[in-house]
């Protein structure tokens, strides 16, 4: 069983996946992370994140890989543990305009793809249900009003000691908004038969409750 859950940034996709499969006792693959793996190896390498062709060049060389843990998931890059790594504010910048690359998403897609075949899971992203796995199925996307998903990434941010004010993770989400939903491949858009869920005004744990009674009407557990 594969489920898909995908929206913009901010709108609780990774939280409300990781409650999804606790509760259905199933993998929790965080595809946003194999993306900022993928984009610090870029920066390790002194390539520019919006440079098409030198992303293209370098591609091949990455390896990511990732394992279960007992929170979440361990994500590897060309064999070293990056999983803290990967969380700082400019990796996940960087990671924007890196997964922006049709070569970038190709790569990614593949190996998202290989994972999903082999075992039961939720995938959160932004093109799981239109382009990585559009044969998942469950298809969900989270969406919340901008200026609610701005105060969640400020406090989430605030909380691990980066000083930030709303008004600039608002302007930043306003332009990740735009260059994931007008990318040539794959951009950020709500799958025809995806269940629409907008978390601006309910917890992530409303929300999984939400896609879990979905499930559970078509499935025992």
């Amino acid at each position: 069983m594969v489920i898909a859950i995908d929206g913009p940034a901010g709108a609780g996709k990774s939280t409300v996946a990781k409650l999804l499969a606790e509760r259905l006792g199933i993998l929790h693959l965080d595809t946003g992370a194999m993306y900022r793996a993928a984009a610090l190896y870029a920066l390790s390498k002194g390539c520019d994140p919006a440079d098409g062709k030198a992303a293209a060049a370098l591609v091949d060389m990455i390896g990511v890989t990732v394992e279960p843990a007992e929170k979440g998931q361990r994500t590897f890059l060309n064999g070293a543990d990056v999983s803290e790594e990967i969380r700082q504010h400019h990796v996940s910048r960087a990671a924007s305009d890196f997964s922006a690359h049709p070569s970038v998403r190709k790569k990614l897609a593949g190996l998202q793809r290989e994972i999903a075949s082999e075992i039961n899971m939720v995938l959160d992203g932004r093109d799981i249900g239109t382009y990585v796995l559009p044969d998942a199925d469950f298809k969900f996307f989270l969406t919340a009003d901008l200026t609610e998903r701005a105060k969640r990434r400020a406090l989430e941010l605030n909380q691990k000691g980066r000083d930030v004010s709303v008004d600039e993770i608002y302007a930043e989400l306003n332009e990740r908004d735009k260059n994931d939903s007008s990318r040539a491949l794959a951009p950020l858009k709500r799958a025809d038969d995806a269940v629409e869920i907008d978390t601006t005004h309910i917890s992530a744990e409303e929300a999984a409750d939400r896609i879990f009674n979905i499930i559970k009407n078509s499935f025992s557990f």
